[in-house]
């Protein structure tokens, strides 16, 4: 062929290689994603700072190097996580530790394979103006809290560890999201929560002083929220130890650059204020450091945190079945290494 001219078989033939070419990546991405092991996490609450680890790790690509394509569900509060997850419409949930041990003394087969929260954050709230100085002052009063929740099922244990008996106080429920309103309009005299999770709009959208009264102050010593999972899913311990390190790394990340985090979590939940967000995580950090989990990494769990777990709920939840703390939890897929040690103070 003359120099300079080409048929129009060789510009078929020359334009086929060079889409061959330029789709290459494309398809490779393409494949990559389909190799990527699909599953699901049910979180304990809307989208916010204390939960934002999750958003964090997918946003950063975490998940996806681990193998993962995790989709990210908004939860209800720790009982419907824990009952979704017992049910195997998610592989993976965020929720309390209480919840899950009440929940398998009902027979649930349940485990919590990485700790986040070690404190216990269930509080109950009252406005600084109110007449409810100390938990005994509770007697007669009306407390809003979302039925099945943490603090919900956690209730009953913080009243009796104060001396107050529970059929003194009237409970009703309230959607989380109308709860803080609920608390600054009068409509209730308290309510409990995640204390993260309620004081920072009050504060700063109500613009109201809280009170906090918090169980753990009343001997309600918990193990919080964490990563948990089915029993049968143990049987893919390379997808939960990837899920775990993925998350962990989230939380941390995320801790380190706030900023970044309150964005990433707007992308998720437009309504959001970063503010908030960012008040939210820095009460949530408070709870991943306990003197019993010191220098340890986020995710690992202590025994005798669970082992108080159990002995909260066989004294106040009437579990009476045969509950091993040992067989709610375990350490195995957490990551070890300095790197995973969160700062030890906030």
């Amino acid at each position: 062929m003359p120099r300079g001219k080409m048929t129009r078989r060789d510009w078929l033939k020359t334009g086929a290689a060079t889409m061959a070419v330029v789709s290459f990546p494309a398809i490779v991405r393409a494949q990559s994603l389909k190799s990527l092991r699909a599953v699901s996490l049910q979180t304990d609450w809307i989208y916010g700072g204390p939960n934002a680890g999750f958003l964090v790790a997918k946003e950063k690509g975490y998940f996806a190097d681990e193998g993962l394509d995790v989709s990210i569900n908004q939860g209800k509060g720790s009982g419907n996580t824990a009952q979704i997850v017992a049910s195997k419409a998610a592989q993976f949930g965020f929720a309390d530790g209480y919840v899950v041990g009440n929940t398998v003394s009902k027979g649930a087969k349940l485990k919590m394979v990485a700790g986040i929260y070690r404190r216990n954050p269930c509080a109950v709230l009252v406005l600084e103006g109110s007449d409810v100085r100390e938990p005994k002052d509770l007697v007669g009063k009306t407390v809003g809290i979302t039925t099945g929740s943490a603090q919900f099922q956690q209730f009953p244990a913080f009243l009796k560890s104060s001396g107050v008996d529970p059929a003194s106080v009237r409970v009703v429920n309230v959607d989380g999201a109308g709860a803080g309103p609920a608390l600054i309009n009068g409509q209730v005299a308290a309510i409990a929560g995640f204390a993260q999770g309620y004081i920072p709009s009050i504060e700063i959208r109500g613009k109201k002083n809280v009170r906090p009264f918090w169980y753990s102050d009343a001997g309600v010593v918990c193990m919080s929220n964490g990563l948990i999972v089915h029993d049968d899913m143990l049987s893919e311990p390379n997808v939960i130890r990837g899920m775990v390190l993925a998350s962990v790394k989230g939380f941390l990340y995320g801790r380190a650059h706030p900023d970044e985090l309150t964005q990433v979590v707007k992308k998720y939940l437009e309504s959001t204020d970063p503010a908030i967000t960012l008040r939210e995580a820095q009460l949530s950090w408070s709870t991943w450091v306990t003197p019993t989990s010191a220098n340890k990494p986020l995710g690992w769990m202590p025994p005798e945190d669970w082992a108080s777990t159990v002995a909260v709920l066989k004294a106040n939840a009437g579990v009476t079945t045969a509950l091993e703390p040992a067989a709610l939890y375990t350490n195995d897929f957490v990551p070890t290494g300095r790197e995973f040690v969160p700062p030890q103070s906030v």
